[in-house]
């Protein structure tokens, strides 16, 4: 044994002031044998000393005075092949190699710094360009690894970079404030903690001699192969390191008209042999003709090979190729979570009272205020007053034609009923005495005959039915309406061009045309429930005019082929408009003058649609004998769009001559529903 004193670095990087001294350690002289983790047992095999770079680089190691200095146990310089020290690389621009290895030996290029057009392709074909970094020193390109790069990405994120720590681990307490009377270990700490190990210091003066000796060797690093990609692969989608990379499609396979022997049916006869010839290339399906040869080997060379191939590499070169980005995704995810129909009653569900008396269709149906009475018409000329708890009539009311339709008055007692082209109204004489007895003042204000330009006014007196006063207009009245005040009657002429829409006041015993030509044939009006606007239903859109100002406010796209009906939410905003067509549209008038939702629920034309006025409920009856109740509910949050979910089918109506449900209304306060159909019936569904 000899006595030694050896520094040893506390860390990689240190100075030569924070160092360590061991003194006078003893350590055998020679050693005969020793043994690495890399499985090495005996002087003679040989060691791997790439092992040793990645086993024992950075490590602490010991040095003995006279026998070895710092630069034979340095790790870090092993790695450096080149030896040129601190000087500028541009001195070896000119030559074919850029320095000296430890043996002297000359360090050449292995990489030929290109023009920009080599770059652009290699970043082009290189899969791993963004993360290669190109070493001056040692002249090659090196890929940063995938740890690396998960380290960089966290140290630009403002992250930790280990990857396995965690800074929001939940805290351990290993003391606790209780002191106990005894220890748990009260032995003095032995003298080998404090003093470096022996045994450490044998492996490294192992691993020493085996360099020293040639025993460890470092890894010739051969000629690399070059990368070849294949431009015709298999692989169609775009690389995942470079997503702008298009490959080019593929070529046509081949099918049995190309083969040598194609079968009889892929020859052609004669005639198409000389339509083919005779039409130009560009207009040809294919540009060869099927030919059979008795074997392989009597097939000649193709002729069309070179323009063919030319042809390829124009079209790779001159069309332009796009990425398509296709989403997968569920289709139940693109469906609206709607609430189940349980969750949204009340909403009519069950047939309760028939009112059975009329002979053929009924064409409209109405309730008053309280909803204790209905009233009917339709193509029996009949006007009937029905009392809705029991389906009794109570009067019956004989008009000179067929009735379209019939209102009843929210704020007087008053009905009108359109026939042929006169329009009546009557007081039923039902409900509140003083009620009847002012509207009968306001009807019976008319003494004499008035006469207006498109319209003639006629009192009736005292009639015992109730009929006080009839308009008669100069075509066919389609549909009228009653204003929220009940001073105002709206009514539409389908037939008429220059006097389709007509606005009747009933107190005053006076009417005006709002417009001096119709735009389209005009199905429907109404009156805004609150503001003084005047909607306008043609085939195609829905326009809003505003009565003060006399100037059209907005106009609706219907988006449908021809427009039946409409009806208008009681808050104002919001209208919704059936057609012909089966379809049924929703318009959010705050959101836009295209639909909001368009709902094709019916098999046939849809006839009526109405509004609850109280409960967020609407519906919609058609010629397919349904009625389909929908729960719209329009939130106060301009935000929030509107809720529109069907919640019911009803059917008890009967098809005839091609007709189903013709008409229908809600109750005013309760939540149930009135239809009438084209078979004579009315039905109360509650």
């Amino acid at each position: 044994s000899s006595g030694i004193n050896a520094e040893w670095p506390l860390r990689p990087g240190d100075t030569s002031t924070d160092v360590m001294v061991v003194e006078e350690m003893s350590l055998p002289s020679t050693v005969e044998h020793f043994s690495l983790e890399s499985g090495s047992d005996s002087e003679d095999d040989d060691v791997n000393f790439g092992d040793y770079n990645e086993k024992f680089e950075g490590e602490n190691c010991m040095q003995r005075s006279g026998d070895y200095n710092d630069d034979d146990c340095s790790s870090d310089e092993e790695q450096i092949r080149n030896r040129i020290g601190n000087i500028p690389m541009e001195w070896y621009d000119d030559y074919d190699h850029i320095g000296y290895d430890i043996h002297g030996e000359k360090v050449g290029k292995t990489r030929k710094v290109g023009d920009e057009l080599d770059k652009l392709l290699n970043r082009m074909d290189n899969p791993d360009f963004w993360k290669t970094v190109h070493n001056k020193r040692e002249g090659e390109d090196l890929a940063i690894p995938d740890e690396d790069l998960a380290i960089i990405n966290k140290v630009r994120s403002n992250k930790y970079p280990d990857l396995g720590y965690d800074p929001y681990a939940p805290y351990v307490d290993f003391f606790t404030n209780e002191k106990m009377q005894t220890p748990l270990v009260d032995t003095p700490e032995p003298k080998r903690r404090f003093v470096p190990s022996k045994w450490e210091h044998k492996k490294v003066m192992k691993i020493i001699r085996a360099i020293r000796n040639g025993w460890i060797k470092p890894k010739e690093e051969g000629p690399k192969k070059p990368v070849f990609y294949d431009l015709w692969g298999g692989k169609t989608e775009p690389q995942k390191n470079n997503p702008m990379h298009i490959p080019a499609p593929k070529l046509t396979l081949p099918g049995n008209e190309e083969s040598y022997n194609p079968p009889a049916e892929y020859l052609p006869s004669q005639e198409e042999i000389d339509k083919w010839e005779n039409t130009d290339e560009a207009d040809r399906e294919r540009n060869f003709l099927p030919q059979k040869y008795p074997s392989l080997r009597h097939v000649p060379a193709y002729p069309q090979l070179i323009n063919e191939k030319f042809d390829r590499c124009l079209d790779l070169y001159l069309c332009p190729r796009k990425m398509k980005m296709k989403l997968n995704m569920n289709p139940d995810d693109l469906l609206p979570k709607l609430p189940k129909p349980k969750d949204l009653k009340p909403f009519p569900t069950s047939k309760a009272v028939k009112f059975s008396d009329h002979e053929g269709h009924v064409y409209s149906v109405d309730a008053n205020k309280s909803g204790e009475f209905i009233v009917s018409g339709g193509e029996d000329k009949i006007l009937r007053i029905w009392e809705s708890s029991t389906g009794r009539v109570l009067s019956k009311i004989a008009l000179p034609d067929t009735i379209t339709c019939v209102k009843w008055n929210k704020v007087h007692s008053m009905v009108a009923a359109s026939s042929g082209n006169t329009v009546f109204i009557l007081n039923p004489g039902l409900g509140d005495r003083v009620l009847v007895e002012e509207s009968d003042k306001v009807l019976m204000s008319l003494t004499d005959i008035r006469e207006v330009e498109h319209c003639q006014w006629y009192p009736l007196g005292n009639d015992k039915d109730g009929l006080r006063t009839k308009i008669v207009h100069n075509h066919t009245v389609s549909n009228i309406t009653w204003h929220n005040n009940g001073n105002y009657l709206g009514v539409t002429m389908r037939d008429s061009a220059a006097c389709a829409v007509l606005i009747h006041n009933v107190s005053k015993h006076t009417s005006q045309k709002p417009f001096n030509k119709s735009k389209g044939q005009i199905q429907q009006v109404e009156f805004h429930p609150t503001k003084p606007f005047f909607f306008v239903l043609s085939q195609r859109y829905v326009r809003i005019y505003n009565l003060v100002k006399q100037a059209m406010v907005r106009k609706l796209i219907c988006s449908v082929k021809w427009a039946s009906c409409m009806a208008i939410h009681p808050k104002g905003d919001n209208l919704i408009v059936g057609s012909y067509d089966k379809t049924l549209v929703w318009f959010d008038m705050d959101l836009s003058v295209k639909p909001y939702k368009s709902l094709a629920q019916h098999k046939k034309a849809i006839r009526s649609v109405c509004f609850h006025p109280r409960y967020p409920l609407y519906a919609s009856c058609s010629d397919d004998s349904s009625t389909i109740i929908t729960h719209g509910m329009v939130y106060n949050d301009l935000v929030k769009n509107p809720l529109v979910v069907p919640v019911k089918v009803l059917r008890g109506h009967q098809d005839n001559k091609r007709y189903g449900v013709l008409s229908t209304v809600f109750h005013p306060t309760q939540p149930w529903i009135y239809t009438g159909g084209a078979d004579g019936d009315i039905w109360l569904f509650v």
